[in-house]
């Protein structure tokens, strides 16, 4: 009875008409960003991290949200009609989505995408109020060994799940620890890494770097790659959208096996729904009566996939919402507004502010339910975007980045500093490496930090507290163990075959 009374309070706050606003203008701007390649929710959420100060913390998060599921659904609309993923989790969907509309049957593919994502999003936000509870009931009971001990296992599966080399993955991790440390010490008071520059006294700010490493790193990137191919239009009048019997009877257990192995992955920090996108397409190729029929129009190979990640997507947020570790790049920014907003995310979120947390889940069904109805018949006009030039998008795009930067606190340094930022992102792009780890590493620092010390100090200085608790040493020895079988040539070799693009 407990759980309906607390969705009831969570549909109280999501159907206010401020959070529906809020929910439709980051379900219309996710499935925008979805629908232009290389402007992804990463990027996007960056940028507008200091719009987020101005709303409140509910509104803000409810908006966020929605930017992040709904870009799973607009990737997947010129991956089908015009071979280009929007989003990398939609890069499967080409195999067999773009085949379909070259068969005339781009309506059927469109619907069942659609009809994929909308019930993997609600069975994944079901998960999401099943799982939290006991999930938070166990965080309870972690002291500061036991926290410390958890997020470090969340950096290692990083780790292991991160694309390319893990030394890689490994150094981003540092680099994000080191960022971290920088500023005054809140408990001797001395400066850290701050040159001597009034600027870093304070510490960095989650928004210049995220907003430099993410967002204005992509537009360099962007900017270099060129204009590109525009890829194959095909026609925007596109008629016959209900799916036929057959179609629904393929596509039925393609998007239930997809929607419980979305579920299962994305809530593995570093998996995202990239991951679940690539292993339902393996899944559905292996149990097919005919694999041949794969990469030809195969409508399975569009069910399994979308409801994948978007499965993947929601799931993403059980760690962030209930412990307090993100789950990925899009969880970390989410917990940097959280902090914007002076909230400390982790399992007292439920206790002490119910209205949050239940409000963000409904807030989940709603836009869904949103999602479904505003993309069919937008189809036309999201496809029509991608003949705007970038080269008039991203001027627009810097100044926006510049004045929400600087409207934060009026520093003029903080603009200088996102630069630096996008330029240190864009050479991690260079060399091919993730700063996903990073922004992961920045953002667990502190409470690493803060937890490291305060477990020494209840054991005056003895580090055994981490091993003599059985639930801290068991989180440092699968951390241990995951290290070690990384490095054997058969796991190297089958991670890699798993998290290539």
């Amino acid at each position: 009875m407990s759980m309906l009374s607390d969705l009831a309070l969570g549909l109280s706050v999501a159907l206010t008409p401020a959070n529906l606003l809020f929910c439709l203008i980051g379900a219309l701007l996710g499935t925008l960003i979805g629908v232009l390649p290389g402007v992804g929710p990463v990027a996007t959420i960056a940028m507008l991290l200091p719009i987020t100060y101005t709303l409140s913390p509910t509104g803000a998060l409810i908006m966020l949200s929605g930017i992040y599921y709904g870009a799973q659904y607009g990737g997947s609309t010129t991956a089908i009609l015009v071979n280009i993923p929007g989003e990398t989790s939609s890069v499967v969907t080409c195999l067999d989505g773009h085949p379909m509309a070259r068969q005339g049957r781009a309506g059927p593919a469109l619907a069942i995408a659609a009809i994929g994502s909308f019930f993997a999003g609600c069975v994944a936000t079901l998960v999401i109020v099943l799982v939290s509870g006991p999930l938070v009931a166990l965080a309870q009971a972690f002291g500061p060994a036991e926290y410390f001990a958890l997020m470090v296992l969340g950096l290692v599966l990083t780790i292991v799940l991160a694309r390319g080399s893990p030394l890689k993955a490994v150094a981003m991790i540092l680099t994000g620890l080191l960022l971290s440390l920088v500023g005054t010490d809140v408990h001797t008071g001395a400066e850290r890494l701050t040159f001597g520059l009034p600027l870093l006294q304070g510490g960095l700010d989650f928004v210049p770097l995220a907003m430099g490493v993410f967002g204005l790193s992509e537009i360099v990137s962007n900017l270099e790659k060129g204009e590109g191919a525009k890829g194959e239009m095909i026609a925007a009048h596109i008629t016959g959208l209900m799916p036929t019997w057959e179609d629904i009877k393929a596509s039925a257990p393609a998007i239930l096996r997809g929607t419980a192995l979305g579920s299962a992955l994305g809530v593995l920090p570093g998996a995202s729904s990239m991951i679940a996108s690539f292993a339902s397409y393996t899944l559905e190729k292996k149990l097919a009566a005919d694999p041949s029929r794969f990469g030809k129009g195969a409508i399975e190979g569009v069910a399994g996939p979308e409801s994948a990640n978007n499965a993947g997507a929601q799931v993403s947020f059980i760690p962030m919402l209930t412990l307090g570790i993100p789950s990925n790049s899009v969880m970390a920014l989410m917990i940097g507004a959280m902090m914007i907003q002076g909230i400390q995310p982790g399992p007292m979120i439920i206790a002490k502010q119910p209205e949050l947390f239940w409000g963000l889940i409904a807030s989940m069904w709603i836009g869904n339910a949103m999602l479904v109805i505003i993309n069919l018949p937008l189809i036309g006009i999201w496809v029509r975007l991608l003949n705007i030039p970038y080269g008039l998008l991203f001027p627009a795009i810097l100044l926006l980045c510049a004045i929400g930067v600087y409207s934060m606190n009026n520093e003029p340094g903080e603009v200088l500093l996102t630069a630096g930022a996008g330029v240190f992102g864009y050479f991690l792009l260079k060399l091919r490496c993730e700063p996903a780890p990073l922004l992961l590493g920045f953002v667990l620092g502190a409470m690493m930090e803060e937890n490291l010390r305060r477990a020494m100090l209840l054991s005056r200085g003895d580090p055994m507290i981490f091993f003599s608790n059985p639930l801290s040493a068991v989180l440092l020895g699968a951390s241990v163990l995951l290290i070690l079988i990384t490095v054997f040539p058969s796991v190297k070799s089958g991670r890699e075959k798993l998290v290539e693009d």
